[in-house]
């Protein structure tokens, strides 16, 4: 298994102070295996000196088995795992959080499952020691992911993963403005399984998601792999006309058996404000594909690096 390679791949974002715990954490775990090992830092445009703590950690290894890699500004998570996938050599890919929540000392229980018959492998947390606020996203990004991805509903994901080398060298093909990383990984393989380990809690700092990226990552999670929202939307209408149709004869009904009685203005407003309403989400969710599209059409790049540590190496 020595000629086996794992590449570790962490997005950074505001993790100065915890960046380097992690790597020590790996480089201990990995000793006690038989493996070779490199890390793919990506810094994703972070405001502190995380940046400069990679160029720090690499800049003190001899062994060549980290490589950084810097934004040129913030493109998001998804973004960044793009960017670590595209340079990771390794035939098993794991990835995992800089700021020491997912366990490194626990990577063996994921890589051993890449050595059995799985295709890509997800932690699972007994309890996860997120607040209120990232575990009602991770619900809602479990929800998505199972009705609009067909995600199996006892396959629980998370950002502490690990996947085969044709896994990688599928999802990287994906080269357009908005990756979502659950999506690319379920789209190559039916193959996933789950394994339990522990989840800790946050030490320093706090989560770099805020309640807008989080809905910009779930509204890029279901336009960007699925058209579900456009199927449901159109059988949203139907049924709205359908019923529409129906209030339209039992109104016309009424007015032959009983003359005198009012239409009723309230009412009538109260169906053209809530159709209304309706007509006008469906428009913007079609206008946010179409946006999408036109965005991909324009090359918008999913990252821009502004440099990397091998640069000053050459």
């Amino acid at each position: 298994m020595k000629n086996k390679l794992v590449s570790f791949v962490i997005p950074c974002y505001r993790s100065e102070q915890t960046l380097e715990s992690v790597i020590n954490e790996i480089d201990e775990t990995m000793a006690g295996l038989n493996y070779n090992y490199e890390i793919v830092l990506v810094n994703d445009g972070s405001p502190d000196n995380t940046w400069g703590k990679i160029q720090e950690i690499a800049g003190k290894r001899d062994d060549k088995k980290i490589l950084g890699i810097n934004f040129a500004k913030n493109f998001g998570q998804h973004a960044a795992l793009m960017a670590g996938l595209k340079n990771a050599k390794g035939d098993y890919v794991i990835c995992l959080d800089d700021d020491g929540q997912t366990p490194a000392n626990e990577v063996n229980k994921l890589i051993n499952a890449l050595e059995g018959d799985a295709d890509a492998v997800y932690a699972r947390y007994g309890h996860k020691q997120h607040n209120l606020f990232r575990n009602f996203g991770t619900a809602m990004n479990e929800w998505m992911a199972s009705v609009m991805l067909g995600k199996p509903k006892e396959l629980f994901v998370s950002s502490y993963f690990g996947v085969r080398r044709f896994v990688v060298d599928e999802m990287v093909k994906y080269d357009s403005s908005y990756p979502y990383v659950i999506g690319l990984v379920l789209r190559s393989t039916k193959n996933i399984v789950n394994v339990d380990v522990n989840h800790r809690k946050r030490e320093v700092g706090a989560s770099g998601y805020t309640f807008a990226k989080l809905l910009g990552l779930w509204i890029n999670g279901f336009t960007a792999f699925s058209i579900k929202p456009l199927r449901i939307a159109t059988l949203s209408g139907s049924i709205f006309a359908f019923f529409g149709f129906l209030y339209g004869i039992y109104t016309v009904i009424k007015k032959f058996v009983n003359p005198n009685v009012p239409v009723g203005f309230s009412a009538m407003m109260s169906a053209i404000m809530f159709i209304g309403g309706m007509l006008m989400l469906m428009l913007g969710m079609v206008g946010e594909y179409l946006g999408r599209v036109y965005i991909s059409q324009n090359k918008n790049p999913q990252y821009v690096i502004r440099e990397t540590t091998a640069d000053k190496e050459d």
